[in-house]
């Protein structure tokens, strides 16, 4: 069992997916290609729509089966394909969610023919009705003035009000910038704070995380940070590259780095600038 865990294969999840036992994973968590024509050093992103949703059918219909029957699906889309991909997937399993993920975009540039698009949508699905969910390991603690508010004798020692409330289906948290010390060379990465609250709501303690299409690793950090073991696959070499240093190199590193090499750069513009 364990030549498949803790790894992220450098090869297509569609003959990858071979390697991963029926039934042995807790949680898919994946943010596959969107096909908006971006370049991952592939053409798996420029596809023709009939072909990329034949695809998307494919690459499900393989995953699917590696679920334990209590584990559940999360899957990023944009808003031109998500209605086809969560019917596939409704034909497969049950929907329990569509998040919105509010990617804090600054309010400028974007379309003069049409609203800008400023978001990205989560879908959660379950095999079945027992399905493991943690809410206690994801609530969002309440602010002081808020306990203090509610501070009646009906409300002292209520869990809610101590642990905090349950998060809604609108996720507002940054992209990640250019700047921002999370990110990789990767153009699509996800922040690490999204897929975290995924993985502790929806995986226990030592369970098994699988994505098929690992990008820059996010979905492997956060499962080993968070005491859960991971699987997945990635086709590009350079990325491949990326995971395994992301991996072994702990994040108050790679933040003391990124400080330093934006450090760096403000210097050597202070000083073209005294020039």
């Amino acid at each position: 069992m364990s030549e498949w865990l803790d790894r992220v294969f450098c090869e297509d999840a569609l003959t990858g997916l071979s390697r991963i036992p029926d039934g042995a994973v807790d949680l898919i968590l994946t943010d596959p290609p969107y096909n908006l024509g971006k370049d991952y050093g592939n053409a798996s992103d420029q596809q023709g729509e009939a072909e990329f949703l034949a695809w998307t059918a494919r690459w499900i219909d393989l995953a699917i089966p590696k679920l334990k029957d209590n584990g559940s699906l999360y899957i990023f889309a944009t808003w031109r394909y998500s209605p086809e991909i969560f019917v596939m997937l409704k034909q497969r399993l049950t929907m329990m969610n569509e998040i919105i993920w509010d990617r804090r975009v600054p309010s400028m540039g974007g379309s003069v023919r049409s609203f800008s698009s400023v978001h990205d949508t989560i879908g959660f699905f379950v095999k079945r009705k027992d399905y493991y969910f943690d809410l206690d390991a994801v609530r969002i603690p309440y602010d002081e003035a808020t306990k203090k508010a509610r501070s009646r004798s009906i409300f002292v020692g209520s869990k809610w009000l101590e642990l905090g409330y349950n998060p809604k289906d609108l996720w507002s948290v940054s992209r990640l910038h250019k700047e921002h010390p999370e990110r990789a060379e990767h153009p699509t990465q996800k922040p690490l704070e999204i897929i975290e609250r995924m993985i502790k709501a929806s995986c226990p303690l030592g369970g098994i995380v699988l994505d098929p299409f690992m990008g820059s690793g996010t979905t492997a950090l956060a499962a080993s940070r968070t005491g859960r073991r991971f699987t997945g696959f990635e086709l590009n070499e350079d990325y491949c590259a990326i995971i395994e240093q992301r991996l072994t190199t702990p994040i108050a590193d790679t933040i003391a780095q990124s400080k330093a090499a934006k450090r760096a750069r403000k210097a050597a513009a202070d000083t073209t600038n005294q020039e």
